[in-house]
This record gives structure tokens, sequence and C-alpha cells, in this order.
């Protein structure tokens, strides 16, 4: 079995872990549909129906990736560094950490997407599913990042959560406009467009790609940076 595999199954069998998986989808997607819509009308957004529920979705992926991006940064410093004075080389540790991550990200995003097929129909099922991923995407590497720069736990989940609240209620659908600061605002333009049964254009997508590649890139960039710390 690869590193990468060991770490991604350590958390996996955590089972804080599996109640992420498990709960937060089932939560976001049926139970905050309505919620989600409420507090639309309360800030002057128009989310509502499969919309909601496809929005949901995304959010349930962001959040458990960002949760499960900042544990897998913040809480493997003490053993990468006894793996790099074992012998193994400090850059594929890190590699193989952030090969973990993606595979917890794209864990997080099945997930979500499972319960949203199961709670209602979605008429671009892949733009959903690709839409859902790079939520979980974006948010890994928003967790990757804090994680990687804060590693007392109560703070570095507070900030993830500081971040995932203000961009909730700052999004795509929430509020009249979307605030230029919301970082899941091309991810949920075409989520919520799939809900509605909308397609979108080329440059959505290529706007899409930009936002997930910087948010990876960024990701990398800090973790390799702090990796000297690590190991």
């Amino acid at each position: 079995m690869t590193r990468t595999a060991t770490f991604a199954r350590e958390q996996l069998r955590a089972p804080f872990t599996l109640v992420l998986l498990l709960g937060v989808p089932a939560i976001f997607v049926t139970a905050s549909a309505s919620v989600l819509s409420d507090f639309a009308d309360a800030l002057g957004g128009s989310l509502a129906g499969d919309a909601a529920s496809a929005l949901g979705a995304g959010w349930a992926a962001a959040f458990i990736a960002g949760t499960l991006g900042f544990f897998q940064a913040a809480s493997s410093r003490g053993a990468d560094r006894r793996l790099a004075l074992a012998g193994g080389r400090a850059w594929r540790i890190a590699l193989s950490r952030l090969g973990a991550s993606l595979t917890l990200a794209v864990a997080a995003s099945a997930a979500a997407y499972t319960a949203l097929l199961l709670r209602t129909g979605v008429s671009h099922p892949w733009h959903a599913a690709v839409a859902v991923l790079a939520f979980a995407l974006v948010y890994l590497s928003i967790g990757i990042a804090i994680g990687s720069l804060v590693t007392a736990p109560l703070e570095g989940s507070l900030a993830v959560a500081f971040v995932f609240l203000l961009d909730v209620f700052s999004g795509p659908g929430m509020a009249e406009s979307a605030a230029p600061y919301s970082l899941s605002r091309k991810p949920a333009d075409i989520l919520i467009a799939a809900g509605l049964g909308q397609g979108s254009s080329s440059e959505d997508w290529l706007k899409l790609l930009g936002v997930v590649a910087a948010a990876l890139g960024l990701a990398i960039v800090v973790f390799a940076w702090t990796a000297r710390s690590r190991t």
C-alpha cells in the first residue's frame, strides 16, 4: 500500500471522519434546503427548491473537505517529522499528504453528490458533480492552508468555520448579488444553474477551472513553505 493510501486510510478510520462523511451531506442536502431558502429571503436572495438542495450539496462537500484538509495538515507535523528522521524524503512525504487530502476531498464530494441524487433529480448531473467537486477542492485548499499555518485545533477549526460561514452568506443565491470576496462564487453559480435545469457557458467553466487551480496552487505553496518545519 502506498504512503498516500495509508494516510487517507488513517483519516477515514477515525469515527469523526465517518460522521462527517455520512451525517453532514444528509443534513445539508435534506434538512438545510428550506433553511437556506429562508436565509436567502432574509438577505435578499432568490435561492429555493432544487437549487437550494444543489447548493446544500456543494456546501456539504466544502465543509467536509475544509475540515479534513485542516486536520490532515495540522495534525501531521509530528508524524511527518518522524518519517523524515526514519529516512523518508521530505518532498515525497509532502506529496503523499497532499494526495491523501485530495482523496478525502473526492470522497467528500461523492458523499454530498450521492445525497443530492437521493434527495432530488438534477437535469445536468455531470455539471452538478463537477461543481460539487470544485467546492470540495476549493475548501480543501483553504483547510490545508490554514492547517499549515495554524496548528492549534480550536483556533484553526474556528478559522475554517469563519471563512465557511462568511462565504455561505455572501455567495450566489444567498444575497441579492454575490460579494466579490465569495471564494466559491463560480462553483455556486454552476451548481445553482444545474439545480434549476440550466446549463453553463464555456466562460463559466474556464473561470471555475481558474478558481480551483489558484486555490490548489496556493495551498501547495503554503504547505511546501511550512514543510521545512514539519520535516
